[in-house]
């Protein structure tokens, strides 16, 4: 069989987004476990599955986390400043930061997110609908430095990042990029952050393995995208979905595992794959509220006040570089 095998995207070029992203699965796919960077779920496919899974019955983190908000909305609204900017790391859909910006006198709104084209229509949306809101939509990858617009500089500035999504690095890379986002946000700043908690694992189980096959879908999207974007040759329909909870590590790990023995192809090199062979595609990690708090407070950010739903399924912390 003749097997087309696409070249480095442009030449090599470091600062191409396409030669970034092959150089990341590349790397990732030579590596013992193979892994691939869950940041390359969200291209517009991936975004628009990803808000579909938010609203299948088995996955509580999203309605949880919404219930919080409204009915916490008057006490998170009192710690933040009047007139501030808030900058959403990671802005996927709306719906979240609308309860903010109904209860909050925000001046300026920032969105940031590394899908361009989803991002643009959902700060449209919003421009629509607070037409006296300032928004600046910043197309970047949350977990590296970016700049803020020139703007919001002399505003003070509140950082959401909704969604449990900090579970989605190890312990180390949650550090720093809570490091990062205090250096963004500079002294001074406010951060709101979703968090996961520990729970049943039949629950959790049931959440990364939807009866309707959704979290399958957005998994498989990634290796989509290496097809489209990176000319790769992955025969999806040799690969499963599979999500299981590691108890030992307190995360749920999401699997992409080889069917047969087989081997792909992308930008001349090859990845060969034995029969149950994985590609670790993601991990959730669940936290208790003691260890989330202690892992802020090593980040360079104090704990100031926490909302949890009744049953201790999910919680909004709110953290502050300020220090009495």
């Amino acid at each position: 069989m003749n097997v087309h095998v696409a070249p480095w995207p442009n030449g090599h070029h470091p600062d191409d987004p396409r030669f970034v992203f092959a150089r990341d699965v590349i790397t990732g796919l030579t590596q013992q476990p193979k892994q691939l960077p869950p940041k390359y779920f969200y291209d517009e496919t991936g975004s628009h599955l990803f808000e579909e899974i938010t609203r299948l019955p088995e996955y509580y983190p999203t309605r949880t986390e919404l219930k919080i908000l409204r009915d916490r909305g008057a006490d998170i609204a009192s710690i933040i400043p009047p007139g501030a900017a808030l900058v959403e790391f990671g802005a996927g859909a709306t719906t979240k930061v609308r309860l903010l910006l109904e209860r909050c006198r925000f001046a300026a709104y920032v969105p940031v997110d590394i899908s361009g084209a989803f991002l643009n229509g959902q700060a449209n949306g919003l421009r629509a609908d607070f037409p006296d809101l300032a928004v600046h939509a910043v197309v970047a990858d949350f977990t590296t430095p970016f700049l803020l617009p020139d703007a919001v500089k002399d505003m003070p500035k509140v950082g959401f990042f909704p969604g449990s999504t900090i579970g989605n690095f190890d312990p180390a890379e949650a550090a720093a990029f809570l490091q990062g986002a205090r250096d963004i946000l500079g002294e001074g700043a406010t951060m709101i952050v979703g968090v996961d908690l520990e729970k049943a694992e039949p629950v959790l189980h049931a959440a990364y393995n939807d009866s309707a096959g959704v979290t399958a879908k957005f998994n498989e999207n990634v290796l989509a995208r290496v097809n489209r974007e990176l000319g790769g040759d992955f025969d999806l329909s040799a690969f499963a979905h599979q999500a299981v909870y590691n108890r030992e590590r307190h995360r749920i790990e999401m699997h992409l595992v080889s069917l047969k023995a087989q081997t792909a192809h992308l930008c001349d090199k090859s990845f060969s794959f034995s029969a149950g062979e994985s590609i670790h595609t993601e991990s959730s990690y669940k936290y208790s509220t003691e260890r989330f708090q202690r892992l802020a407070r090593e980040s360079g950010w104090m704990p100031q006040a926490i909302w949890t739903d009744r049953d201790k399924m999910f919680s909004v912390h709110a953290l502050t570089t300020k220090r009495d």
